[in-house]
């Protein structure tokens, strides 16, 4: 049964999605990935005590502890918990609006395999870091979550819910008032100016908080020189290579693509950036889901996703999807192509990748679903299955100074775990096939919390 402190941490809500709730815990004959990249192991023993791993070897030579509960999982894999860095908890239901999604959202990650998530944006406010208080309380199922404060932008963003940062001064003091309600990261946008930057990064870093950024006004160069800690959508945002761009200017994100799209990825130019920016530090999240959605020839959303959302966004959906696959709207392949060239190439010089999905676009990226479906869309872009859950996992961790106790399956480590059947290893969509996910050492049904929010995904 549940220790008294699990117990304590699981309120009845929650409870109803726990189906391995005893303290001690034994899953032999599984197959484990254990996250940092290393070639699976086959029959292993893996011991869960109290939320933490307490003992992984090969079958017969690990001790099961008196009372534990013995799960046989011949055929299935073992997998560290996802640790994924471009996520919201709002979504855009394609009528301007971006309502936060507070009961779907948090569950979907889970039982996809999200186990931790930072908020790649905050739309929500005071909604996000509540959200947040519930998981940790117990009083919801969800991933822990890394709550990154409302954006820092400039003039110029037509989305009511965006502050219009007035000055150098006005970004210090949104980044230290949220910073004092608990934000633990900070995300520049499309119209923030080098100065505000240099500010915002400043005033964040003093916390020992990091920055990262959507950009277009500055450069990927230039933020890398300011000290910015990650940047967002892979190579899709960077602006560096527009001719007569003017300093602290959006020339528009098609513009950046385009110049990059001319570009050769084994270049001066783009070796000589790419190399800047693994000297310097600087993460890049591949957001590769957001992206397919825009590129004629990707399928549609898995049919779990569609059946999760609300009946008026999935046929709203689908018409977009449709005009994408005609080629009346969206971006072409040999950009889709060119962009993933340069993920690689970034991580081939040295350079720390990690993974999100943001679900955005127009309404086809559905949490959870489509967290497997990133996996999948770095193996599709050349990067073997290990690296590619390497990526989604310790590689998250890496970044958000967690790899010690999150990240990968290791003694000590948290129980945060994904079972799935088959193997990954060999057929990376088997990610897809999820039985079990354990948080703290606590298993959820992953069928029955994607049952529980069919239908709603659009609304709450």
């Amino acid at each position: 049964m549940l220790s008294i402190a699990l117990l304590l941490a699981v309120a009845q809500g929650t409870q109803s999605f726990v189906v391995v709730p005893d303290s001690v815990v034994a899953l032999t004959h599984v197959r484990v990935i254990d996250g940092t990249g290393a070639k699976e192991r086959e029959g292993q023993t893996v011991v869960l005590r109290n939320g933490t791993i307490a003992a992984i070897g090969p079958d017969g030579t690990i001790p099961i502890p008196d009372g534990a509960a013995v799960h046989d999982l011949a055929g299935r894999t073992v997998l560290p918990g996802y640790v994924m860095l471009h996520e919201h908890l709002f979504y855009v239901a394609g009528n301007g609006a971006y309502p936060t999604h507070s009961v779907s959202f948090p569950m979907l990650y889970l039982a996809g395999g999200v186990t931790t998530m930072r908020t790649g944006g905050n739309m929500g406010g005071y909604t996000d870091f509540n959200i947040k208080t519930m998981i940790d309380a117990g009083r919801m199922p969800g991933p822990d979550i890394d709550v990154t404060a409302p954006y820092l932008n400039g003039p110029g963003l037509p989305i009511p819910g965006v502050k219009a940062l007035r000055d150098v001064a006005d970004a210090t003091k949104m980044v230290e008032y949220w910073a004092s309600e608990g934000a633990t990261s900070f995300k520049a946008y499309m119209q923030i100016t080098r100065a505000e930057l240099a500010a915002a990064i400043k005033a964040a870093h003093a916390r020992g908080l990091k920055v990262t950024g959507h950009l277009c006004s500055v450069t990927y160069r230039e933020a890398a020189d300011l000290g910015i800690d990650n940047l967002e959508h892979g190579f899709f945002a960077s602006t560096d290579f527009v001719v007569d761009k003017q300093p602290d200017r959006c020339p528009g994100a098609q513009a950046g693509r385009s110049a990059l799209t001319a570009l050769d990825p084994k270049s001066q130019p783009i070796q000589e950036l790419l190399q800047h920016l693994v000297q310097r530090g600087v993460a890049i999240t591949s957001t590769l889901t957001v992206m397919e959605t825009r590129v004629p020839g990707q399928p549609k959303a898995p049919a779990g996703a569609l059946a999760a959302m609300l009946p008026e966004v999935r046929a709203q959906y689908e018409r977009t999807w449709e005009r994408v696959a005609r080629g009346a709207v969206g971006r072409t392949r040999e950009e889709y192509d060119r962009m993933t060239a340069l993920e690689r190439e970034f991580v081939r010089l040295g350079g720390l990748l990690v993974v999100g999905t943001d679900p955005t676009g127009y309404g086809g990226v559905v949490p959870g679903y489509a967290n497997q479906r990133a996996i999948e869309l770095l193996v599709d872009a050349g990067f073997s299955p290990l690296a590619a859950i390497q990526i989604a996992t310790l590689n998250g961790a890496t970044y958000l100074g967690r790899q010690g106790t999150i990240g990968s399956i290791a003694v000590g480590k948290d129980a945060d775990l994904v079972v799935v059947e088959g193997n990954p290893a060999e057929q990376i969509h088997d990610i897809e096939r999820v039985e079990l996910v354990f948080k703290k050492g606590i298993g959820y049904d992953s069928s029955a919390m994607f049952r529980s929010v069919r239908g709603v995904v659009g609304w709450k």
